[in-house]
């Protein structure tokens, strides 16, 4: 497990703008290229919908939104019943959403994204 961790951290750092654009035909949401290796490397497909569901919620209240993954510690997951959790700011710090995972197979620990202009992105590549 530790070996993939480092394998996908690895190679989230060599995403910096995207040549491409991704889209969920359903949803409409467009994705970049780190988004596309962290789906495929993570199997975390769900991330990607999940995530921006939520944050097409939000558009209307900031243009521009963080996304925050973080795995609880366990005494936290002992007194919340979750996991992890997913913090939905307006890049101010002012949080706009919070949602509890009970049960995850997510690999890292923590991750940071953003979503702006319907398009979910790494830090990196904003």
């Amino acid at each position: 497990m530790k070996a993939q961790v480092n394998e996908i951290k690895e190679g989230l750092q060599h995403f910096h703008g995207s040549e491409t654009i991704f889209q969920i035909p359903l949803l409409r949401t467009r994705y970049t290229n780190g988004l596309k290796y962290l789906a495929e490397a993570a199997e975390c497909f769900w991330l990607i919908t999940d995530t921006s569901i939520i944050a097409k919620s939000l558009m209307n209240r900031s243009k521009f939104i963080t996304i925050d993954f973080k795995r609880l510690s366990e005494d936290k997951q002992d007194f919340t019943g979750y996991e992890a959790e997913i913090i939905y700011t307006d890049g101010n710090d002012n949080i706009l959403e919070k949602h509890g995972y009970r049960a995850t197979d997510f690999p890292l620990d923590e991750l940071r994204l953003f979503f702006v202009n319907n398009t979910l992105m790494l830090p990196s590549e904003y």
